[in-house]
């Protein structure tokens, strides 16, 4: 029994120029050429190229296969036609017999034919199918399928392919190009880790205010819908700015950074001015006034000094102190300082005018941390203080039995909407669920209430003087490669050396040691081609956070800490001296030591994956940038390792 099948109409129906009427019967497949029956002498000829007019029906009147389709676009009816012109009569006459038989035979039958002249075919006609056939089953499928679907299918590919997709042919450019796409690789990649290749991007804050400032030249910002930041401009917002950029290009950029962390490539630029050992510092690259990033460092010559970090250049030194200046942190309205002369200043960097003196330790103020509403400093006389800044009142939290080197305040998961009065009305009154971490020379951590004043945990594992605190909210399935720790540790012998700084001061060359440099460079391109495109694929998923405790301890090591056990999960060994500070983001931890050397770790997997060496004292102090590493040391110089742009090393 022949089983039907749909048929379509293989090709549009010749029109004779001479009055030959072609073959309009339905019930079959018309064939790819004219029929023309000789006349009863068996001597007509058959009309040539010149005598056939080919014509198109509306293609909304006909039923045409993708084949077919693409035939008549290409002329293929045409180019056969003439070459059936070129042959004897008689042989033409054979070969149209053979063609309109074939035509009108059923799709079973023309099997049958099809595997009888198989057989026939010698290797030579063999080979002539198999390169025939090669190009005709070949499709381009975003030549067939709607935009929306392309664009769809091509949701699945990462950067790298679709980058490649691009180079194919103007067509698959202007669809791997689409902002819908570049804007689903952003939204998985920059600011976070991919759960899929483990990569993530940096968000570029600084360039984005400065594109925003750039591009509104009123007062009033243009306003972004929730799902779209400053820098990522699409194509959707008419008119509303007067430059876009598109999301490829924005990927690019945050790429070309991402590479330069991963491959170790960076330039240095040192900034002198203090005259005695760097200890604490913070910059701030987003501030609205003013309009250039800003660094302040305090020193143990007992001055605080402000930065231009595009510049270099000191803007303003703060002067009051009598002691060495330990401990600082500012925002936009405030700079607060701690100093061995065991005093906290309040300071408006902006002016150089001290608000407010602070006194109530005993001994110096070695750190301190605060946030809108409350103040936490710890000192060498053992106490933590919490300040209220209305009133300047403190209460103290006492456990531990040396120094407090590092305190670090924050607000556990569902805090109370209400504030809890604590003790009498001049002091702080302090949210349900503020907590305050605690680093001391005692080797331990505390974690304490700061509604109850109570000590709630202790962490315990350094067999050192734990000198810095980093707090980090992680994403749950990002410690998926904790696993591969050991075998990536093995594997990490290979190192890549290069110099970098200015080569006519040799105090200002530095050297940056990437390990691993050789497999990193594949693993650039093997992870980048593992990432598989879920988020217009409709399979994107919230991730799940968790805090993390990152501590640095003289006993040359760095501790990753679960909070909710109180126990080390990770313990980062690389540093052959003391560890005096660590910072932390989404996608990287830097650490500097006692050794003079800073390092950058992937802390996922424990892994150090460069060493900058350049600091002529132990690096006491650390700033972590999207794009750069700024680090003070005993030596009393400021280094920015900057890894933003094009650099060649």
């Amino acid at each position: 029994m022949e089983t039907s099948t749909t048929e379509c109409d293989t090709l549009p129906a010749p029109r004779l120029a001479s009055g030959l009427t072609p073959d309009l019967d339905h019930n079959r497949s018309p064939s790819p050429f004219p029929i023309f029956e000789p006349s009863s002498s068996g001597s007509s000829p058959l009309p040539t190229i010149s005598d056939i007019e080919m014509y198109t029906t509306p293609t909304a009147q006909r039923k045409l296969c993708v084949r077919h389709q693409r035939m008549a676009d290409e002329g293929t009816n045409l180019k056969l036609q003439q070459a059936l012109d070129a042959l004897p009569v008689q042989e033409r006459e054979a070969v149209n017999a053979i063609w309109s038989g074939f035509s009108s035979s059923s799709h079973p039958r023309r099997e049958l034919i099809l595997q009888g002249i198989l057989t026939m075919c010698c290797f030579s006609q063999l080979s002539l199918l198999t390169e025939q056939l090669g190009q005709l089953i070949r499709i381009d499928p975003f030549t067939v399928l709607p935009r929306e679907v392309s664009l769809r299918v091509l949701a699945y590919l990462d950067a790298t392919s679709l980058c490649r997709a691009a180079q194919v042919s103007k067509q698959w450019k202007s669809l791997a190009d689409d902002d819908v796409l570049w804007r689903g690789i952003c939204e998985q990649h920059i600011g976070q880790k991919c759960l899929k290749c483990g990569w993530g991007l940096p968000i570029l804050e600084r360039k984005r205010a400065l594109r925003t400032n750039s591009a509104s030249p009123s007062s009033s910002p243009p306003s972004f819908p929730p799902h779209h930041t400053p820098d990522m401009f699409v194509s959707e917002i008419p008119d509303a700015l007067p430059f876009t950029r598109p999301w490829k290009d924005v990927y690019s950029e945050r790429l070309s950074v991402e590479r330069n962390w991963r491959r170790g490539r960076c330039s240095v630029r040192t900034l002198r001015g203090h005259t005695d050992g760097v200890m604490c510092l913070q910059f701030d690259e987003t501030l609205q006034h003013p309009s250039f990033p800003i660094l302040i460092t305090g020193s143990y010559d007992r001055t605080v000094r402000v930065w231009n970090i595009e510049t270099g250049l000191e803007v303003r030194c703060l002067r009051g102190h009598t002691r060495a200046v330990r401990a600082l942190q500012f925002d936009e309205a405030k700079l607060i300082t701690g100093s061995m002369d065991h005093t906290i200043r309040v300071w408006n960097w902006r002016s150089g005018e001290c608000i407010r003196t602070l006194e109530g330790h005993t001994e110096g103020v070695v750190c301190l941390n605060f946030d809108s509403n409350v103040l936490a400093s710890g000192s060498v006389d053992t106490t933590v203080k919490v300040w209220n800044f209305r009133t300047g009142e403190a209460f103290t939290l006492r456990g531990h039995r040396d120094w407090v080197n590092s305190v670090r305040l924050w607000e556990s998961e569902d805090p109370a909407d209400v504030e809890m009065g604590c003790g009498s009305g001049s002091e702080p009154r302090i949210c349900q669920g503020t907590l305050l971490f605690s680093a001391s020379d005692d080797g331990t951590i505390r974690l304490w209430d700061l509604a109850r004043r109570t000590c709630v945990r202790q962490f315990t594992g350094h067999v050192g003087q734990v000198q810095s605190l980093k707090l980090l909210e992680v994403d749950e399935r990002c410690d998926e490669g904790i696993g591969r720790q050991e075998h990536r540790i093995a594997d990490s012998n290979m190192a890549h050396i290069a110099q970098v700084g200015n080569p006519t001061n040799p105090f200002e060359v530095c050297t940056v040691i990437t390990h691993d440099a050789n497999s990193e460079s594949m693993e650039d391109i093997q992870s980048l081609d593992r990432v598989t495109r879920e988020v217009l694929a409709g399979s994107s998923r919230k991730r799940a956070k968790r805090p993390v405790l990152i501590s640095g301890s003289l006993d040359n090591t760095i501790k990753v800490w679960d909070i909710d056990t109180a126990k080390a999960t990770q313990t980062l060994f690389g540093h052959i001296e003391g560890v005096w500070a660590v910072a932390s983001d989404k996608l990287r931890l830097i650490s500097g030591s006692h050794d003079r050397t800073i390092k950058v770790w992937n802390r996922e997997e424990g892994r150090c994956t460069a060493t900058l060496v350049g600091h002529r004292g132990a690096v006491t102090c650390l700033g972590l940038g999207e794009d750069k590493i700024i680090s003070g040391s005993d030596d009393g110089d400021i280094r920015i390792w900057s890894f933003a742009g094009d650099i060649r090393v």
